[in-house]
């Protein structure tokens, strides 16, 4: 099975360019992704391109990732209706390098390697383009009629917001990147998102008319969640790929509180698990839904992927002693259960408040669990608060000392999976 095969058989691919398979088939073949340096992690909205590098370099071919240092103080109009803040520079730096120690992780960067994966940021070439030679060496080979048509332009054009002259330019940008990369490092392939199509055609157009080669991409379906959620969301926001930000333990959650639509889905895509292994996974899964197999092997795997077997064993072992024995008062939890619980937010609170006398609603909102209180009433008042694995419903309840774990502990549950540990000092 080549490439190609692969992804599509994943449901990974959605637009190709007529002549990319025979390619990919003909030679050793050099192919980028771009990652946009807005944070100093990746989250999981990145996973896709990601994987396909992966794949790429798998299959015998040579990957790139390219940092968008540049574009990065641009911005790019695709998918957005509004322009975003642009950011400094010092703030950028950080971010590429937090990208950079990430993509290592996942790719082969050894030199010893024929196809070593190669990362670049397209700061390093456009700092020495001026202007006015942009303009006349590049500008010149795009006319304004084939950027308008592109889907990207057309929209924020229609829209209300309009398009500023700073982010129509970054189609001419990130074509110029897979002409650079054309020239310089032999890239015949760029690889990207289905709405990143109109920008990666113009590379294509670039190569075309600036060198008088041939260059080739294909796009991956933006990913969807079954009930029309955006995927890579959960109630504390974006699941990101540093642990620090995003525990092993909520990564993990992530995918095991998956739909079995999504999971048979996702499966194919965010694993390397084979065709055949996949189907399996799948039948078994069939014959209990209960049991949630698939979910569990999906969230295995990304969770191992990502944080190793360390973080994929801590995930488990903090998913147990939440989980695995509800009925079992949380007074039988020890100091360690608690305090080792990774993934766990955890606060610290005045004890004196306590000694004072709080409500629950107060608690909640003190702390910051709940944004405010009326949120946090309504949700004791609908059954969705406990405290101690005891569920709270009066909105006059009183938080004391009484109810401390090991004198100084509370565990707060929202919801059925959204744990707090709060510390009083």
């Amino acid at each position: 099975m080549n490439l190609i095969e692969e992804l599509r058989w994943r449901g990974m691919i959605q637009d190709i360019m007529p002549g990319t398979e025979a390619q990919l088939q003909k030679e050793m073949t050099t192919g980028y992704i771009g990652f946009d340096p807005t944070a100093d992690s990746l989250h999981i909205g990145n996973l896709v391109p990601i994987i396909l590098l992966v794949h790429l370099q798998k299959a015998g071919h040579k990957p790139i990732a390219l940092v968008g240092g540049a574009t990065g103080m641009v911005g790019d109009p695709s998918g957005k209706s509004a322009e975003r803040n642009l950011l400094d520079e010092a703030t950028l730096n950080k971010n590429i390098a937090g990208v950079k120690a990430q993509l290592e992780k996942f790719l082969q960067f050894d030199p010893a390697l024929p196809n070593a994966a190669v990362m670049t940021n397209n700061y390093d070439w456009f700092k020495t383009i001026s202007f006015i030679e942009f303009l006349r060496d590049t500008g010149k080979h795009i006319t304004v009629n084939y950027m308008m048509a592109k889907d990207s332009v057309k929209k924020r054009i229609e829209g209300e917001t309009g398009i500023s002259y700073t982010e129509f330019a970054y189609q001419l940008m990130q074509g110029y990147d897979f002409y650079w990369l054309y020239k310089n490092l032999n890239c015949k392939l760029q690889m990207g998102g289905s709405d990143q199509w109109g920008n990666m055609t113009t590379g294509t157009e670039l190569v075309r008319r600036k060198a008088n080669g041939e260059a080739f991409v294909f796009t991956c379906p933006l990913i969807t969640k079954a009930d029309g959620g955006k995927f890579g969301k959960s109630e504390a926001g974006n699941i990101w790929l540093d642990p620090s930000r995003t525990s092993p333990y909520n990564f993990y959650q992530f995918w095991l509180n998956a739909t079995d639509a999504d999971a048979e889905k996702w499966i194919k895509i965010f694993t390397f698990l084979d065709e055949p292994t996949i189907s399996g996974v799948i039948a078994k899964h069939n014959e209990d839904a209960g049991a949630r197999y698939l979910q569990k092997t999906l969230a295995k795997e990304v969770t191992v992927f990502i944080h190793g077997e360390t973080g994929y064993n801590e995930a488990l072992e903090t998913t147990a002693k939440l989980f695995a024995n509800q009925s079992a008062p949380a007074e039988s939890l020890s100091v360690e259960d608690l305090e080792g619980m990774q993934g766990i937010v955890k606060f610290d609170f005045d004890i004196s408040k306590l000694q004072e006398g709080i409500d629950v609603v107060s608690f909640l909102a003190e702390t910051t669990i709940f944004p405010s209180k009326g949120e946090a009433r309504k949700t004791v008042q609908g059954g969705g608060v406990s405290i101690n694995r005891n569920k709270v419903s009066d909105i006059a309840e009183k938080v004391t000392a009484d109810q401390l774990l090991h004198s100084k502990y509370l565990l707060v549950q929202k919801g059925k999976k959204n744990y707090y540990l709060v510390e009083f000092k």
